[in-house]
């Protein structure tokens, strides 16, 4: 509005303008100011009584004039930048008084009819929004935002809208949820989240169906999942109504790729939710993975807080006579409302070991300290044990491990009673289990997996015991060993009761020696409990079953039981009851077996029982025709032979054959072992005296797993295997980096996301752990590019890759010598009097790497989009005169080559090629100038005369010189080899525990 259009000043004017100038002071005299205005209103409005004070007003000003100057005002707020906080503070006196004016001037009336009928404040804010619509499409970004959000404000504040502003609002902030600016689609989402959670039952059906709130709604989930901006689905997430359609989506903001996002999520949305249990058993499990591993801090503090107080709260069922949104008041200890919790979260599943519970239960102890205190656990507690119960003991235990009270140490059972409830429940679960088998039909599977679980948690309690007490610590021992003799015994429960026992039989080798004794006769117990002897037949070629007391089981399948009267059906039934039988005792075996040789660390050939196992057991499951017994004992002879080296170097050839032949499940076996035990005995390829064809055969084997063709499941596997041996160093093959190379650029990988995840992890690693890794990796820079183009023209329809630049991007980071972790000494800056003044970087990494990249180019026929490529990675690279001289020479040699045959077809290569040019050039200076100022360091070495010595001046330099230079190779020499040694160091302490393939 231009000045000339606002006409002359005024008292009224004046008076708004006040009232306007105090409130951008503060918002605290908001109210006041809104009283204020509102009186201004009413005088121009309404008749005055006499005497009134505002009357002047009356006489002179009506409700037009009133109307605009207060428009006036609001005019002025539209050019106020956004970072002005005043700006912010008016918008909310307008939006203020508007509400109180609106909510007082609406004349009485009967129902809803009196809600719509016009009044003052009714026009006052047509005119206003009038006016606002008209700024909203304006092409000042500062304009547009303020409008909106005036706009939303007045949505916000107002109870209601008349139909026709209804419309036009919606339209306009449809528009501005596509604006360019991030901050304008903010204040939209603000107007839109209260249109959208309105009633829909009086509006419109539109051609699909759907209503105007329903559309409108469904607009807003697509921005929620869809824009680019973390504020604006942030505020979507705020906004939104809370719906049985839109909650899925607002869950999904979990996984938002922004902190603030997820942290809103889970300390504002969820508890503000209600009551979590009318959330799905999935949803809360989803949630709490998500948040507790969250890699945001913040984001796991917000998960924890609202399991240990929401959540809890609701399960306790606290007072919220306050409502939902209420402050959160932390209730008293409820143990039922604690055992309903987890009950809540399915701690059968979640409990076990990869689950969230254990997280999640560790945080609840770690904020409740009042629940810690509260627990109790009395006999009653250990007699009637539900999965919810033993899993509270479980990680109370865990979480009190290693701290310096003993309050819950104390309530816990000391190490008999222990045993005792252990035994008690093992013996319900296999008395569950002998009836399961007698009446398969009548098999109730929850219970049995219940049975485990409370078994399950009884051993890792038992796992973390003081065995200290010589009496609890035998009656756990022959308690758990009368156990592990059970047939029926679930795997898990088996792998846990070896794991006590070895934990109680100690780390010194009589121990080991025990252990396995214990465990070798508790294998021949189930043995024989398994299969027991069948009818012997005195035929010449029949064998009858063999005991395991006098020999470990072996599985080779024995003969079919025939007799003369073959070819019955009893007989027919007989061998197969035989066959089944047999595949039972040695699976079982086999994997008591496989649980020892886990918990086992000294040399076999030391170990008599494990020899006469590895002979009995191992070697004939590895024989047998049965899929399931060869591939388990595959893992019992890997396993072996981590322990004997000698073992392992016989069956190297084994396991390449059974890659080689085998199915799929077998390959993954194998390629897992050979990785494993190249790791433990690095020697089996790094000796001279290793078997070169071995080696080659193994590196083929390496190679032909990461192929395409292979089993996903293998073929992660593989690149695995592959990884872990370059970054021990135990493999250093150029054909198989290249390998891994174009794996990582290759746009199938996406497919396979356990190959990518491995790729994206190891190579930086590699490459930045070695300067002979980085080294290796610069010789086959160039063939890594030359293949991202062929695979760039090879794509098919609809296939995604990432740009060449990327890719250069990449292979000259992890050639990039200033990250490597430990650097060398190669080249060193000297002072005046010849000594070492600092450590210098090496460039000549990326020296070689602009080496093969030219030569390439040169020699080698290269598409424009690949030398466009490679002309980008020449000018970033690292060039200084701390590397080779002669290094520099060639290289400036190249690039004279290329700059001299017109190699850079564009601009940009020009400017890349000039500027490693230039960068060269001045790296020349640097290295000839540092050869030339050694030579006042060898005249400046004290020796006798050259009269003493009879030699001429040219002589006595000459020899000073190769002195010098010996002098000078020796000592890098020597810092070489240390070097070597803590780059060793390094590659070792990158490799973790969780990395290591069973």
């Amino acid at each position: 509005m231009r000045a000339s259009e606002e006409g002359a000043p005024n008292q009224l004017r004046q008076v708004i303008s006040n009232l306007f100038s105090d409130a951008q002071k503060a918002i605290a005299g908001h109210r006041k100011l809104v009283v204020g205005l509102r009186k201004i209103q009413e005088a121009c409005v309404y008749e005055t009584p006499a005497g009134d004070k505002s009357k002047t007003l009356r006489d002179a000003f009506d409700e037009e004039d009133f109307n605009f100057e207060f428009s006036r005002c609001v005019l002025r707020l539209m050019s106020i930048r956004r970072v002005e906080v005043v700006g912010d503070r008016l918008m909310k006196f307008v939006a203020a008084f508007l509400k109180c004016a609106n909510a007082a001037l609406i004349p009485a009336g009967d129902g809803d009819e009196a809600q719509y009928q016009e009044t003052p404040a009714s026009r006052l804010i047509a005119q206003l929004l009038s006016l606002l619509l008209q700024f909203t499409s304006s092409k000042e970004k500062t304009v547009r935002y303020r409008a909106t959000q005036l706009i939303a404000q007045l949505i916000n504040s107002l109870d209601s809208i008349d139909d026709e502003h209804y419309v036009l609002l919606e339209t306009a902030l449809l528009k501005r949820l596509k604006d360019r600016e991030s901050t304008v689609r903010v204040q939209a989402v603000l107007g839109l989240g209260r249109l959208a959670g309105q009633d829909g039952e009086d509006e419109e059906i539109t051609n699909n169906g759907l209503s105007n709130a329903e559309g409108l709604t469904s607009k807003l989930l697509h921005s929620l999942r869809n824009d680019p901006s973390a504020d604006v689905r942030r505020a979507l997430l705020l906004n939104l109504p809370l719906t049985p359609e839109t909650l899925p989506y607002l869950l999904e903001r979990a996984r938002d790729t922004d902190g603030a996002t997820r942290r809103v999520l889970y300390s504002r949305l969820l508890p503000n939710l209600g009551d979590f249990r009318h959330l799905s058993l999935s949803m809360r499990e989803k949630l709490l993975r998500w948040g507790l591993r969250d890699r945001d801090e913040s984001v796991r503090k917000a998960t924890a807080r609202l399991f240990s107080e929401r959540w809890i709260q609701d399960c306790a069922n606290a007072s919220r006579d306050e409502g939902v949104g209420s402050s959160l008041e932390t209730c008293s200890p409820d143990m039922d409302g604690l055992l309903e919790l987890l009950e809540r979260i399915d701690i059968v599943n979640s409990g076990i070991e990869s689950g969230v519970a254990g997280e999640a239960m560790g945080e609840f102890w770690k904020a409740r300290p009042d629940y810690v205190n509260e627990v109790v656990f009395g006999d009653a507690f250990w007699q009637q044990l539900t999965p919810e119960s033993v899993y509270l003991v479980r990680t109370l235990n865990d979480f009190d491990k290693g701290k310096t009270n003993n309050t819950v140490q104390e309530k816990m059972p000391e190490v008999t009673t222990l045993a005792f409830h252990l035994m008690q429940h093992a013996h319900n679960l296999l008395r569950h289990l002998e009836n399961d088998g007698i009446q398969a039909e009548n098999r109730a599977e929850e219970d049995t997996v219940e049975k485990e679980f409370v078994v399950e948690q009884l051993l890792y309690i038992a796992k973390t015991a003081d065995y200290s007490d010589e009496v609890g610590r035998r009656a756990m021992f022959h308690h758990l060993r009368d156990l592990l003799a059970s047939p029926l015994l679930p795997d898990e429960i088996t792998k846990l009761v070896i794991e006590i026992l070895r934990n109680i039989c100690g780390n010194e080798p009589t121990g080991e020696r025990e252990f396995c004794g214990v465990i070798l006769e508790a294998m021949a117990e189930v043995h024989d409990v398994i299969a027991p002897e069948t009818p012997h037949v005195d035929q010449e070629g029949d064998e009858s079953f063999h005991s395991a007391r006098s020999e470990l089981s072996d599985s080779t399948p024995t003969k079919p039981f025939q007799s003369q009267g073959a070819g019955t059906a009893a007989i027919q039934q007989l061998n197969e009851m035989k066959a089944v039988q047999e595949i039972m005792v040695n699976m079982k075996c086999l994997h008591i077996a496989q649980c020892m040789l886990q918990n086992v660390e000294g040399a076999l050939q030391s170990n008599a029982q494990l020899v006469t196992m590895l002979n009995n057991l191992v070697v004939p499951a590895v024989r047998s025709h049965e899929a399931p017994i060869r591939e388990r004992g595959l893992i019992c002879l890997g396993l072996c032979c981590l322990l004997d080296k000698k073992l392992a170097d016989e069956n190297l050839t084994l396991f390449i054959h059974c890659f080689q032949k085998g199915q799929d499940a077998l390959q993954l076996t194998a390629v897992q072992v050979l990785a494993d035990i190249l790791v433990t005995h690095p020697s089996l390829m790094q000796s001279p005296d290793a078997d070169p064809d071995v080696r080659r055969i193994i590196a083929k084997i390496f190679a032909s797993g990461m192929k395409a063709s292979q089993a996903p499941e293998v073929r992660s596997a593989t690149t695995t295997a592959v990884c872990k041996l370059m970054l021990t160093s135990v493999i250093q093959d150029e054909d198989l980096l290249t390998q891994i190379a174009n794996l990582y650029f290759d746009p199938m990988t996406k497919e396979n996301a356990g190959v990518m995840q491995t790729l994206s992890y190891s190579l930086p690693v590699y490459c930045h752990s070695k300067r002979e890794n980085m080294e290796l990796m610069a010789n086959i820079a160039g063939g890594v590019m030359h293949a991202a183009v062929e695979l760039s023209q090879d794509l098919e329809e609809g296939a995604e890759m990432v740009g060449l630049g990327v890719v250069g991007n990449m292979l000259t980071d992890w050639t990039d010598a200033r990250k490597l972790v430990i650097q060398d000494e190669i080249a060193m800056d000297w002072d005046a009097v010849g000594r070492r003044r600092s450590q210098a970087v090496n460039g000549d990494i990326h020296l070689t790497l602009a080496q093969r990249v030219l030569e390439r180019a040169l020699h080698h026929g290269c598409s424009r989009e690949e030398r466009k490529a490679q002309m980008s990675m020449l000018g970033k690279l690292l060039v200084n005169g701390n590397s080779r001289l002669d290094k520099l020479e060639s290289v400036n040699n190249l690039v004279i080559e290329a700059i001299d045959g017109n190699l850079a077809g564009d601009a940009a290569s020009r400017t890349s090629i000039n500027k490693l040019h230039l960068a060269l050039g001045k790296a020349l200076g640097e290295a000839r100038k540092r050869t030339a100022d050694a030579a006042p360091l060898i005249e400046a070495e004290p020796g006798p005369s050259a009269e003493e010595t009879g030699m001429t001046d040219e002589g006595q330099l000459s020899d000073a010189a190769s002195t010098v230079n010996g002098i000078v190779q020796k000592e890098n020499v020597a810092d070489d080899i240390m070097v070597v040694d803590k780059q060793d160091s390094v590659i070792e302490g990158q490799l973790t525990d969780d990395e290591e393939m069973t």
